[in-house]
């Protein structure tokens, strides 16, 4: 069973023509050159009106691996705590698919860490749909492995991630992990650049566990911080450095209304 989008004529148009007009736009220039695959990026889930520049700009500065895989939070609270989508289904959007990379997502669960095949927590979740089309844009041949996030154990999330940069090290393609993750919710953009920008601080210096107790100790309402936890975790294990934030913005910007935003932020880790 082949993944539908659920959001597409929602958080972005159902129109393959428009949506890939919208997608020149919004990623914008890319650079001629780029180095080895990033090892980690993170890129909001909104309406493309209002994250969608955002998410933009980190797909055009990174290096995509040949396989992408996707870390993104659990809004609806089923299924599995790490579920990966089965490897012989694809996943669709308008005007095109990608296919899931089988041995990756075979590997994952094969690792004994706590990843299951499950399609019950991607049914109706929407913040990995909303990339797909970013990343066909830049790559029509990128492979896919979605995995939906809702564990919230540390050492589990640890043991996870380091399963995880194992899986990716041992890859015969190079790959880049992504999180799918806004950050605070429903408060003034003036407190909600305070708050973001110390779980964004921990995230740029590559700190799961101190993203982890920052998030809960100043109750940050960033809602792929599970995943993100998990994937910095991956990414130090497997020797990142550097962390750049590339974009920071608000929904404010579009509505006028600074009261009341959800925030969003673009980061990139080699």
């Amino acid at each position: 069973m082949d993944r539908q989008p659920i959001v597409a004529g929602q958080f972005y148009s159902d129109s393959p023509e428009k949506l890939k007009s919208d997608l020149e736009i919004l990623i914008g220039k890319v650079p001629a050159e780029k180095g080895p695959a990033d090892k980690l990026i993170m890129v909001p889930h909104a309406g493309y009106v209002f994250s969608g520049r955002a998410c933009g700009q980190v797909i055009a500065q990174s290096s995509l691996g040949q396989t992408v895989i996707l870390l993104g939070p659990n809004h609806t609270g089923a299924g599995d705590p790490l579920s990966v989508w089965p490897a012989d289904e694809k996943w669709l959007f308008p005007g095109g698919s990608l296919e899931i990379d089988e041995d990756i997502a075979s590997a994952l669960v094969e690792s004994g860490s706590g990843f299951s095949f499950d399609r019950a927590a991607h049914l109706r979740e929407h913040s990995l749909e909303v990339v797909l089309p970013f990343l066909h844009h830049m790559k029509p041949d990128i492979k896919i492995v979605p995995v939906c996030v809702s564990e919230n154990n540390i050492e589990n999330l640890h043991t996870a991630g380091d399963a995880l940069a194992e899986v990716v090290a041992n890859s015969s393609v190079p790959v880049t992990i992504l999180v799918s993750s806004d950050m605070s919710h429903y408060i003034s953009a003036e407190e909600a650049k305070m708050k973001d920008s110390m779980a964004l601080e921990k995230i740029v210096r590559i700190d799961p566990a101190g993203l982890y107790s920052i998030v809960q100790s100043n109750d940050i309402s960033m809602c792929g911080v599970l995943p993100m936890t998990m994937a910095l975790f991956a990414a130090r294990s497997a020797g990142a450095l550097n962390g750049r934030l590339i974009s920071y913005t608000n929904s404010g910007n579009v509505t006028g209304d600074n009261s009341q935003v959800v925030a969003y932020a673009g980061v990139i880790i080699s």
